[in-house]
């Protein structure tokens, strides 16, 4: 795979509320990794700034608008089957709002010492620990499916 080269089909956000010690994560009900757990997050809208998507897509998914939200990390994905995809996580200390199962997403609050990673892709164990240690990472991924063929995860120095 050359990385120097690589364009995504698409744009998408994460975003991972944390907050007295838990994580809240969601169980998809649709699209790409439905089934699994994973932070609120969605695809970027036209003229849509990742922030913006992040905050829209977590009230659209469980009710909740993430407050003190900080740009974390990169994902790149290549799929052997042509799909690409950028993400931009984001980490949020706070919400306001009441959390909401909706047709798209069931949400679960989590221990931050108990997160399931067996429930997730596969990827999410190299780099979501760095950012819940206050780092920031880039990383990128090729999978066949849901199996990950090769990881280069880049975690940065805690942020201040």
């Amino acid at each position: 795979m050359n990385w120097s080269t690589w364009q995504p089909r698409e744009r998408a956000t994460l975003c991972f509320i944390v907050k007295d010690g838990r994580i809240l994560l969601i169980r998809k009900k649709r699209g790409l990794g439905a089934g699994k757990m994973n932070g609120p997050g969605g695809r970027l809208e036209p003229g849509e700034t990742p922030l913006a998507a992040a905050i829209r897509e977590t009230e659209e998914e469980v009710g909740v608008t993430p407050l003190d939200v900080e740009e974390r990390g990169d994902l790149h994905f290549q799929f052997t089957d042509g799909y690409s995809l950028h993400c931009t996580v984001f980490l949020a200390r706070n919400f306001t709002g009441e959390l909401i199962e909706t047709d798209e997403a069931t949400p679960f609050w989590f221990e931050v010492g108990a997160i399931p990673y067996h429930e997730m892709w596969e990827d999410d164990q190299h780099w979501l620990p760095a950012i819940l240690e206050g780092q920031s990472f880039r990383a990128w991924f090729e999978f066949d499916g849901e199996k990950m063929l090769s990881k280069d995860v880049r975690v940065a120095a805690p942020l201040t």
